[in-house]
């Protein structure tokens, strides 16, 4: 089992480097990036500057589109998604920290297409944790970990970005 401080730097260059790569295989011009806040929006803000994207970064707070929304309550914390610009017809780069059972991705993707029909999406995440309950996969993953079921991770930042493995109590 692992413990301790993983490097986001290393993480970071690999997607960016990644990312970069897909985007010029696609032939995508001028792409949307889209941070699910709050860890996928500080990832988001990092690869937008690397990649010198133009369009102004988005942020979605997904929140109510949650399905376990009725069972956990509003987050305190939530926030209204910004989006710079209209998503119809626009290539997104949905970015995410950590991508799990692919819950949070279905949420975004259900309030991205209330904002329009994208052209096509790419999923960026740091870390693939790798316990699927939808059949959801990342287009660019930083790493995969497995994580033992006492164990958690938890991202901080977003200066400096740090991702920690913590056992469970």
């Amino acid at each position: 089992m692992l413990s301790g401080t993983l490097s986001v730097e290393a993480l970071l260059e690999k997607i960016s480097g990644e990312t970069r790569a897909q985007i010029i295989q696609r032939e995508i011009k001028d792409p949307l990036m889209i941070g699910i806040r709050t860890g996928g929006a500080w990832i988001a803000e990092r690869l937008h500057q690397d990649l010198d994207i133009e369009t102004p970064l988005g942020v979605l707070d997904i929140s109510f589109y949650r399905d376990d929304f009725t069972q956990v309550g509003l987050n305190p914390k939530v926030q209204p998604s910004q989006l710079p610009c209209p998503v119809e017809g626009r290539h997104i780069l949905l970015v995410d920290d950590v991508v799990m059972t692919g819950r949070t991705i279905r949420a975004a993707l259900n309030e991205l297409f209330d904002y329009g029909r994208p052209a096509s999406v790419m999923l960026i995440t740091l870390l693939d944790l790798q316990r699927r309950e939808l059949p959801i996969q990342a287009d660019v993953v930083g790493g995969t970990l497995a994580l033992g079921p006492d164990q958690s991770i938890k991202l901080s930042g977003p200066d400096p970005l740090t991702l920690t493995i913590r056992q469970r109590d």
